[in-house]
């Protein structure tokens, strides 16, 4: 009886510690596939580096191997940022394994593997937004979401997804967190159809210039706005002047001093 009771106490202040999607940021710096301006894309070097700087959002890429493993690539084939050859769905994930996905960028990352799906949010804080681009279709929402579901992360994780992708990932976790990426023709009808749907985000695509209208729409219906891409000085002054919540960056360093200018501070890290 007396171990029941301290399991119960050990559940209930642990509880108190998990971030709901209440707690989490409302505005700053999405660092995007990482910090991958200054370590490889879509690994965990860069993904560890984006945590340490702060970054209240961390978009990476997701697709499936040969044999139905999900893991981080953002290019249809490894040729760009690896030592391999060939497309990421036709190698399997022993093959995707051996690669080396950091020499190319500097010899100091050289043996950085490419990660699965798990792996990389094993390394994640709670209290950080989890932007989870998926390169594929129904079958690909579907086992994401059900991966961010059994892992805990559905507070924090959401899916930047296609139509068929985003309808297969709500049949399988209903309350999964959404970002509209069916781009319409004309700032307007994107966010309108992105306020239908139900989505929780959407990802506004430009050089700078912001549909404030659209924007203004968006943020009365509670859509958070993540904006790609510009990250000048003056553009992401402009966009956070526009009504834009979390503009997508290359170099998390350099975007941080015009952040605070904001009022936006480095999220600290929570376990």
């Amino acid at each position: 009886m007396k171990r029941l009771h301290i399991l119960l106490i050990v559940l209930t202040f642990g509880a108190l510690f998990q971030c709901n999607a209440e707690d989490m940021p409302a505005r700053g710096l999405c660092a995007h596939r990482g910090d991958m301006g200054t370590h490889p894309e879509n690994t965990i070097p860069a993904l560890v580096e984006a945590v340490r700087l702060g970054a209240h959002m961390i978009e990476f890429d997701i697709q499936f191997t040969k044999d139905g493993a999900l893991i981080l690539m953002h290019d249809a084939t490894v040729d760009r940022t690896t030592n391999g050859k060939g497309k990421v769905s036709d190698l399997t994930l022993a093959e995707i394994k051996a690669l080396d996905a950091g020499a190319k960028l500097d010899a100091r990352f050289a043996g950085t593997r490419i990660p699965t799906f798990e792996e990389a949010l094993a390394v994640f804080p709670r209290n950080v937004w989890l932007n989870c681009h998926l390169k594929g279709g129904a079958a690909l929402g579907e086992a994401t979401a059900k991966a961010i579901a059994k892992t805990g992360r559905t507070h924090q994780a959401f899916l930047a997804a296609s139509a068929d992708a985003a309808k297969a990932a709500r049949a399988a976790v209903p309350g999964i967190l959404i970002c509209n990426m069916e781009r319409q023709n004309g700032s307007m009808a994107y966010a309108q159809e992105t306020i239908a749907m139900k989505a929780q985000f959407i990802q506004l695509l430009g050089k700078g210039e912001v549909p404030v209208q659209a924007v203004k729409l968006l943020k009365a219906a509670g859509v958070f706005v993540n904006y790609y891409h510009d990250e000048t000085s003056e553009g992401l002054r402009r966009q956070w002047s526009s009504g834009v919540d979390f503009p997508l960056v290359n170099d998390l360093a350099k975007a941080l001093p015009v952040a605070r200018e904001f009022g936006i501070e480095p999220i600290p890290r929570q376990p």
